[in-house]
């Protein structure tokens, strides 16, 4: 089974969807969004649903608590929840940097650490998959503190899967521009610079994940930019 984090909407729904199409047993996690997250675990087959504030680390704990006591084990996690805001670095207040860390990055890791002490309990281990972003690889000037939390992802990521190896595989997947409605100006910008010609959908992220959930346990600590070339720039 798969937990996926912030499943409720937008990449997170994406794929909880195809997960549950190729025969996965998913756990929908949302933090607010109850309605659009029972709507998701509904087309995922009535899964289960478990609410969680992970800026907590004791909901946290609660959360992957509750998912093993429902399914028995943990097999996989995606860590897909976070945000985004928009800020002059001159401007970033205290209140700012921690609206986005608190989440991004303090979460992503006691997620994964609350993950690997059930599936190193278990014969086959697991796998985890976490989601950072194009901008912890590239430089984004209004994003500072956004990019800065994405880039402790992908260190995350690395540091995890050689202190989980063997049993437990950690990678990362880091969308580009992925597009749900109606692009503003800044995500017009970089499709026109985007080698594919075309922004991303969620179906192009869910590809990448099922691909690291699925794999050989041989590919670890590997961040896979799925951005249309877009890095390359």
């Amino acid at each position: 089974m798969v937990l996926v984090t912030g499943s409720a909407k937008r990449i997170g729904r994406a794929i909880a969807l195809r997960l549950a199409k190729e025969g996965a047993k998913v756990a929908i996690h949302y933090s607010g969004s109850e309605a659009e997250a029972r709507a998701t675990a509904s087309e995922c087959g009535n899964a289960p649903v478990f609410q969680a504030n992970l800026e907590h680390v004791a909901e946290i704990e609660k959360l992957f608590d509750g998912v093993h006591k429902h399914f028995g084990r943990i097999d996989g996690v995606v860590n897909n929840a976070a945000r985004f805001t928009q800020f002059n670095p001159l401007d970033i207040t205290e209140q700012d940097w921690d609206f986005i860390h608190s989440v991004n990055l303090k979460a992503t890791f006691f997620c994964c650490q609350r993950a690997a002490k059930y599936m190193l309990k278990e014969p086959d281990g697991g796998r985890i998959v976490n989601m950072s972003s194009l901008g912890g690889i590239r430089p984004w000037s209004d994003h500072a503190h956004y990019c800065a939390s994405k880039a402790g992802v992908i260190m995350l990521t690395k540091a995890l899967s050689k202190a989980f190896a063997p049993r437990v595989t950690v990678n990362s997947v880091a969308p580009g521009v992925i597009l749900f409605g109606e692009p503003d100006q800044r995500a017009k910008d970089l499709i026109a610079k985007t080698p594919m010609c075309r922004p991303g959908t969620g179906d192009d992220i869910a590809d990448a994940v099922l691909f690291f959930l699925s794999t050989t346990t041989f590919i670890t600590g590997q961040i896979m930019a799925v951005d249309g070339g877009l890095s390359q720039k």
